[in-house]
């Protein structure tokens, strides 16, 4: 079989089932080690399922390459920092959407190589990437990772403390033109804000019937604290005169995490990365926009100087 791998057309389709073979090797190496640090035991058999269709996979495309290929220890090891930060959802969906790149090369040669190689090679491959997108999909969804089912807290956490305290802290920049003072309005502000809108989840996940309605709280309190902290930052480590310079610093950082969290989203729910970022953005930088200008407006309503 590898002497017909090699002919003409076939030199193409043994180097593109090598890719085939190592993203396979790769991934049950991958999903092993994930695995291991799993401690929900149900989740844990999932993700082991899955490494044994890798494996059977790569071994069946083995028969074909006559090679044995060993794990990229780069990819591996890439990816675990990725499990170890981000969760093992986040992390196998990334992974999946990898292959989506190797899948559709191999779709756009197929009627090439694979006419000039062999149809039981082309006939064992389909068989192979259809029984590995059914499998994988079913098993992928039977997931249930905890950060992941509260995603919805930090989200709503996060995003609150993106529009009201960006909103707030431009507002404060033209009206206090003092970056002392701001940092200090804005932690106020933003400490006050962090308890509410953790009361305000847990009121409200406890009369949605949540039982976890105290941890639902928790995540989004935590995701606004956080989001609050980094956009304080430029503040805090500004000279008191430089508020204009620390506005378009916490303005960048905000537009960073709507990034970031929509980026996180796109790849874990399976939703639109550019609609979600859109939308947030604009939702954020028009409010701080707003708040700028009233505040412009107010100081002088007033007539008070700092």
């Amino acid at each position: 079989m590898k002497d017909e791998l090699n002919g003409t057309g076939g030199g193409n389709l043994l180097r593109l089932l090598l890719e085939f073979q190592q993203a396979e090797v790769d991934g049950a190496a991958l999903y092993r080690k994930i695995a291991s640090r799993v401690p929900d035991e149900k989740n844990r058999r999932i993700i082991l399922l899955i490494a044994d269709d890798e494996a059977k996979h790569a071994s069946a495309m083995c028969s074909y390459t006559r090679k044995e290929l060993q794990p990229n220890r780069l990819k591996v090891m890439v990816y675990a920092v990725t499990n170890f930060f981000l969760g093992y959802t986040f992390t196998i969906k990334l992974m999946e959407r990898s292959e989506v790149d190797i899948k559709s090369r191999y779709n756009e040669m197929e009627d090439v190589a694979l006419a000039e190689a062999s149809p039981d090679v082309a006939a064992a491959i389909e068989r192979i990437l259809s029984d590995e997108e059914r499998h994988e999909n079913i098993l992928l969804d039977m997931l249930k990772e905890e950060r992941v089912s509260y995603i919805g807290s930090t989200v709503l956490g996060m995003n609150d403390a993106l529009v009201e305290l960006s909103g707030a802290l431009a507002g404060y920049t033209l009206a206090m033109k003092d970056t002392k003072l701001i940092s200090m309005a804005g932690l106020i502000t933003g400490f006050s804000a962090t308890l509410s809108m953790a009361a305000s989840g847990y009121l409200s996940a406890r009369a949605a019937g949540d039982k976890n309605a105290v941890k639902a709280s928790i995540y989004t309190g935590i995701a606004y604290l956080l989001t609050i902290a980094l956009l304080i930052l430029p503040y805090l480590l500004a000279g008191r005169d430089e508020y204009i310079g620390a506005l378009l610093c916490t303005m960048a950082i905000a537009i960073g995490i709507i990034a970031y969290l929509n980026w996180y989203i796109s790849v874990a729910l399976d939703r639109s990365f550019k609609s979600g970022f859109m939308m947030m953005a604009s939702l954020s930088v028009g409010v701080a926009l707003l708040s700028f200008i009233l505040g412009m407006a107010v100081k002088n309503l007033l007539g008070i100087e700092l």
